[in-house]
């Protein structure tokens, strides 16, 4: 495999429909990115996948989906308005603004060497709520996804049968006016997340933190191929949020250097108390049984859906010499996140007997799973492309599908090919 390199995964996705600059015909929008007619299916098929494992199952986790504007006082409770900040430093002579850890010395626009001192500026993105001017309430965009889990704590609890401790799970939107959006999709204005809060008695804290803990790291395990570009990082003591007690990245080796794929908060009761602070409602929990009254303590999961489905793609972006000579572009990515489970090909598109069998395949797969019809060019240029965009099965239907039932199944990663009666072909892709 040579080098995988940034270039190549944007050069990949935009010419294979995964992942779209968004605006482009305008000149584009710097941090903002539109997912192709195969990214998204990709992308959905990657957040089900976290749903399933996180959500589905378990017997003590449940999910919502809250709004992407909140009350204003949301942020205020949670320290977003005075505390959430990102540090820039500018070049003086081209005035092109970086964040402090991206520069290594000169501008990466320019060469100089000359800078401001790093500022602050705060990272959340204003709207307003009302049409009448003079009379609009100023709002922000949420600058993460976690709050409104916290705002429906109590709406859970009384709403469903889970007791302490349980989980509430959420895939959402959240903005950041990134000073200096870079890294294609690991630094963006607008993403997604996805957030666990797990609420449990002061005492499990510890308990509670290192289950977790694995359990993320775990599920990363599960979809990438080079497990040795995954690691934890233990945030520093000094470092930590003044209300947290620990936290860990899980961190993925890309190729400008480890970074950031989700986080393990230790968040205490500080959610819960500062809600219950600013909005005058008890979100203390009762339990039950014995009748105990407290507020529950928090362990935080939370990850960026678009960051982490990029170090999916440079994780299964491979380049294999064939005998031939040529150079085999292949996508080694989950099956399970893959945008289609096979592929079906009708050899020739020419011979009608061979068309009809193909769609009745077609037509057969498509209750089960998310299959692809190509017709168009050779069948060795149909390989290349559902190679580069990952399917794990082709399908081709032949002459000796029409004298005795079977199919071409190839598979992705090995080229190999065997014949299979279509009846057998769902428990073979299965």
């Amino acid at each position: 495999m040579s080098e995988v390199t940034l270039e190549k995964i944007a050069s990949l996705c935009k010419r294979r429909g995964i992942i779209f600059p968004n605006s482009e015909i305008y000149g584009g929008i710097g941090g903002f990115y539109d997912y192709g007619p195969v990214g998204v299916e990709m992308k959905n098929n990657y957040k089900k996948y976290w749903w399933k494992y996180m959500v589905d199952k378990r017997e003590n986790v449940v999910g919502i989906d809250g709004t992407i504007i909140t009350h204003p006082k949301v942020w205020e409770a949670s320290g977003h308005v005075k505390g959430f900040a990102d540090e820039a430093m500018e070049c003086k002579k081209c005035h092109a603004r970086f964040r402090p850890e991206d520069i290594d010395g000169k501008c990466p626009k320019c060469g100089s060497s000359d800078f401001t001192e790093a500022r602050k500026y705060n990272i959340l993105f204003n709207t307003e709520i009302g049409v009448i001017e003079g009379e609009k309430m100023p709002a922000y965009l949420r600058g993460e996804a976690c709050q409104t889990i916290y705002l429906d704590f109590k709406n859970v609890v009384d709403s469903t049968r889970q007791q302490i401790p349980f989980g509430i799970a959420q895939i959402g939107k959240a903005f950041r006016n990134e000073i200096t959006p870079n890294k294609f999709t690991f630094r963006t204005r607008e993403f997604e997340q996805w957030d666990l809060q797990y609420f449990v008695k002061p005492e499990d804290m510890q308990k509670s933190f290192e289950y977790w803990k694995e359990e993320r790291m775990k599920f990363y395990k599960g979809l990438f191929r080079n497990q040795e570009s995954l690691r934890f990082h233990q945030h520093p003591k000094e470092k930590l949020v003044f209300y947290a007690k620990d936290a860990y990245d899980i961190e993925y080796l890309a190729p400008w250097g480890w970074a950031e794929a989700e986080g393990i908060h230790w968040r205490g009761d500080y959610d819960l108390t500062q809600h219950s602070t600013f909005s005058g409602k008890d979100l203390s929990y009762t339990d039950p049984m014995t009748g105990e009254k407290y507020i529950p303590n928090i362990v935080e999961t939370s990850g960026g859906v678009d960051r982490t489905f990029l170090f999916l793609l440079l994780d299964a972006y491979d380049e294999e010499q064939l005998d031939n000579g040529d150079v085999r572009t292949v996508l080694r990515i989950h099956k399970d996140i893959a945008a289609y489970r096979a592929a079906v090909f009708p050899l020739v598109s020419n011979k009608e007997e061979i068309v009809k069998k193909a769609r009745e395949v077609f037509g057969m797969l498509s209750d089960d799973y998310k299959v692809l019809w190509d017709s168009r060019g050779n069948i060795g240029k149909r390989y290349r492309y559902q190679d580069e965009i990952g399917t794990p099965y082709c399908i081709t239907v032949d002459y000796d599908t029409l004298e005795n039932g079977t199919v071409t199944v190839r598979d992705r990663d090995t080229m190999k090919q065997e014949r299979v009666k279509i009846e057998d072909l769902s428990e073979a892709i299965a």
